[in-house]
Formats: structure tokens, sequence, C-alpha cells
């Protein structure tokens, strides 16, 4: 407490908080920050969907190999759409393929992977050994990026993913 000359005795206050002048500033750095990482934000968020989706299709061919060797028949993988793909397996045990025969198995990347695209050389054939009749190389590739993956699956049945064709 400090006394006036008159008498009084006043109460000193200290100052606590931001003027307004301060919050503005800080307002205005945070909206000049968040205007230069939202281009980045929006590559980073379209690469990331690229390699989920890249991962999902390596997955899938991975559990079509293990299907194959753990009933005993052939499984295929068939590129539909340059978004979906199916998995059949040999239902009648003939040693063929065909479409529509055994259980069928519909993935679709666009629900969760809209922007990215993907095709394959050809539709591969995993035996009960776990081989592949043929190796397939399946490319995804990011409308917003323009980058591709690659999902390789070679003659052994080993699956990867590659950035290089």
């Amino acid at each position: 407490m400090m006394q006036t000359r008159a008498g009084f005795f006043m109460k000193i206050f200290k100052k606590y908080g931001f003027t307004l002048l301060e919050m503005m500033i800080v307002v205005a750095v945070m909206g000049i920050m968040s205007a230069i990482a939202t281009p980045n934000l929006m590559n980073y968020m379209a690469e990331r969907r690229l390699n989920g989706a890249a991962r999902m299709v390596m997955s899938d061919l991975m559990a079509a190999r293990q299907k194959a060797v753990s009933i005993n028949q052939e499984v295929k993988v068939s590129f539909v759409s340059n978004h979906a793909y199916e998995i059949w397996n040999d239902a009648d045990k003939n040693g063929t393929v065909a479409d529509n025969e055994g259980d069928d198995l519909v993935k679709d990347i666009h629900p969760d992977y809209y922007d990215v695209t993907l095709s394959a050389s050809v539709n591969p054939i995993f035996t009960p050994r776990g081989t592949s009749t043929n190796g397939t190389t399946v490319t995804l590739s990011s409308a917003k990026t323009g980058v591709s993956k690659y999902v390789k699956a070679a003659w052994t049945g080993r699956v990867k993913i590659d950035n290089t064709p």
C-alpha cells in the first residue's frame, strides 16, 4: 500500500495478461506460419495416402500367397479397374483359376486412398507352394503429387514395395 499526499492509501495493482495489440500480433504470426505450412502438409498427406495404398496392396498380395499355401489351391489376384482388385481361389481344383470361381474377395482402395490409382502388368497367380506363376508389378500413382510406388511380386512369391520400376 502506498500513501498519497492527501493521506489516503492506494493499492498498487500489478498488470497481468496481454494487451490487444500483443494478441493481434500473435494471431497474425500464427496465420502467416499456417499459410506457409499448408501446402507442405497437403503434399505430405498425399504421400502418406500413396504409401498406405502400397502397403494395403502388398499385404493383400502376401495374404493371397498365404491363402494359396494354407488351402493348398491356386489363388489369383485380378486387377479389375484402376482402383479395385479381386482375389479368387481354385475352388474346383482343376489346376486353373478362373474369374468368378471360389471365394471372391473384392478390395477397393478409393474409400481410404481417393487420389491413388493402380495398374498391374499381369494378374498374379500364387501356387500352393507359395510361388507365383508369373512375376508382376503393380504401379500405384498419386494424382496430387505425380509420385509412383511399385509393389512387386516375384516368381519366388516374395512381395515388396519399391520406388523404382
